[in-house]
């Protein structure tokens, strides 16, 4: 796999909007008409699904952003499913669309699509997760987060939280992996795990980990299940909040308290996250910044007309401890 720490990197401001959600279907609507005499940049999107609080933030911005910009957007939500995603891809091939953007289900499968997207000289931009191919000229760009690097930030914050807890001891973690081939459910663990083996070897293990597919109904289901095969857990690394949050619900029917008996840390930034932040019973979070739209729309333009973009586009984001949740909250743009 392409390994997105190799990709040149750009400081880019994280603006506010971006996302994707829809249906393998066509959206045959336009989000606006460009001003004055210039062709009006049509872009086909194919958005992962709607499967947490994050993804709807990102299918938001990326339709205001594109609403803002006055481009044609055809929009479609691949329900989580690869096949529906490159079914979407080859109707915008169909359509002539000027761009191709697309956020990916899962990290292989993508070479055959998107050779017919370079055949019909449509160019690709990747949005939020990277893609492995067997050529690097099959898309332009990735715009998105570095998750081996949110998965290094949330060992670190990890550290902090144990330290503030004045935990003693061996460290038990439970881990809820995102989506089983996606991106950020490989890069996550793998960041995380390069910390740990590192500075901890002695003192931390993973004494569960399973995919809960990035959904509260995941996180809730198989976080019982780990009770119920690891009762000792004393740390739950969630690898989002949507998951965080319905294993609280776990949790707390298992008569433990999340935050106190059992340590949370998550990624995302989500408000929901924020709140159960603010009650104590998520102990850090490390942000990762759906609201990609602004910038997409401005690399789309950039590609479109033919410029030279940097290979990944990295966002801004930053790391809250419980402390800090009370304060964040009202500030929360998702």
């Amino acid at each position: 796999m392409l390994n997105r720490r190799n990709f040149l990197t750009a400081a880019v401001g994280v603006a506010a909007a971006g996302g994707l959600a829809a249906c393998a279907k066509k959206d045959n609507s336009s989000s606006g008409s460009s001003g004055g005499g210039s062709k009006t940049i049509t872009l086909g999107f194919s958005q992962v699904g709607s499967e947490s609080g994050w993804r709807s933030a990102n299918t938001t911005s990326v339709k205001d952003a594109a609403k803002e910009a006055g481009y044609n957007l055809k929009f479609s939500d691949a329900q989580q499913k690869q096949e529906n995603q490159i079914s979407a891809i080859r109707s915008y091939i169909a359509q002539k669309v000027d761009v191709i953007a697309f956020s990916p289900v899962v990290v292989t499968g993508w070479d055959a699509v998107l050779k017919e997207a370079k055949a019909a000289k449509i160019p690709v931009v990747l949005t939020d997760r990277s893609v492995e191919t067997s050529d690097d000229s099959l898309y332009v760009t990735l715009v998105g987060s570095d998750f081996t690097d949110e998965g290094r930030r949330a060992a670190r914050i990890l550290e902090k939280v144990l330290e503030k807890a004045g935990h003693k001891g061996a460290v038990k973690i439970a881990q809820l992996e995102g989506t089983t081939g996606a991106a950020p459910a490989i890069e996550r663990a793998k960041g995380f795990k390069e910390v740990m083996d590192a500075q901890h070897k002695d003192d931390w293990k993973i004494v569960v980990s399973q995919t809960g597919d990035f959904t509260r109904a995941g996180g809730k289901q198989v976080m019982a299940a780990f009770l119920q095969s690891n009762p000792d857990v004393n740390v739950l690394f969630a690898h989002n909040d949507d998951m965080a949050l319905g294993a609280i619900q776990s949790i707390e029917a298992a008569g433990k308290k999340p935050g106190k008996d059992i340590l949370i840390v998550s990624i995302d930034g989500v408000h929901d996250g924020f709140v159960a932040m603010s009650q104590g019973k998520i102990n850090a979070i490390v942000e990762c910044n759906p609201l990609l739209g602004p910038q997409l729309m401005e690399v789309v333009k950039q590609v479109h007309e033919g410029q030279k973009v940097e290979r990944w586009i990295k966002t801004k984001e930053g790391d809250f401890m419980q402390d800090q949740a009370a304060a964040a909250l009202p500030n929360r743009k998702y």
